[in-house]
């Protein structure tokens, strides 16, 4: 059981860390919103990256060839979502900025549609599947000595814990930004900013 509780941190900090176009996402919409909607949107990542270590640990060395001719049409549709986003973060700024009446963001994501948003941009990306999959079959993600249905339970576990701390540390960084960019000017910027940053990295996505 203790090696799968350790597996299963090392493999959740290992999807987690690396900041893409979902953390650049998270942490700017925290930082137009609230702590509260971004602590909702990185329970979303987690939560995916939960679901997805579960389905690795259960299915075993079967799921990556099932996944792999899916690889590419996810990974296409995941980048056309980011894009979405971006041009509507952009959109929302610029249609703020234009009205004089308008001093926040319109109809800025609520804590619930940002987890669901998050949920299933998380979803929509084959690679975490297939990262915990051959995590999985190089015999880390089984937990050695643990038994049963407990060693699947303690990796995903720990995946889970293990992701969301650093998605809500993401959340956290974005308040603070947003803390110091209160003014009209300063969520332009920082609503463009981000959305050229997500729609950046969807199309590196795109072409990778």
């Amino acid at each position: 059981m203790r090696a799968a509780l350790v597996a299963g941190l090392l493999a959740g900090y290992g999807v987690a860390v690396p900041v893409g176009a979902v953390g650049a996402y998270l942490v700017a919409l925290t930082a137009r919103t609230s702590l509260r909607t971004g602590a909702c949107a990185a329970l979303g990542v987690a939560t995916a990256d939960g679901l997805y270590a579960l389905l690795a640990a259960l299915g075993g060395s079967g799921l990556a060839p099932l996944l792999e001719p899916l690889a590419g049409p996810l990974r296409i549709g995941s980048a056309l979502v980011l894009l979405a986003l971006a041009v509507r973060t952009a959109a929302t700024a610029l249609r703020g900025r234009r009205s004089a009446t308008v001093t926040a963001p319109a109809t800025p994501p609520g804590p619930a549609r940002a987890f669901l948003t998050l949920l299933g941009i998380t979803l929509l990306n084959p690679l975490t599947v297939l990262y915990f999959a051959a995590f999985v079959m190089g015999g880390r993600g089984r937990g050695g000595s643990a038994s049963g249905a407990l060693s699947p339970a303690v990796f995903t576990a720990a995946v889970l814990a293990a992701s969301a701390s650093w998605q809500l540390l993401l959340a956290s960084g974005g308040a603070l930004l947003g803390r110091a960019l209160t003014g009209a000017r300063g969520r332009l910027l920082t609503a463009l900013g981000s959305a050229a940053l997500v729609g950046w990295l969807a199309v590196r996505l795109l072409l990778g």
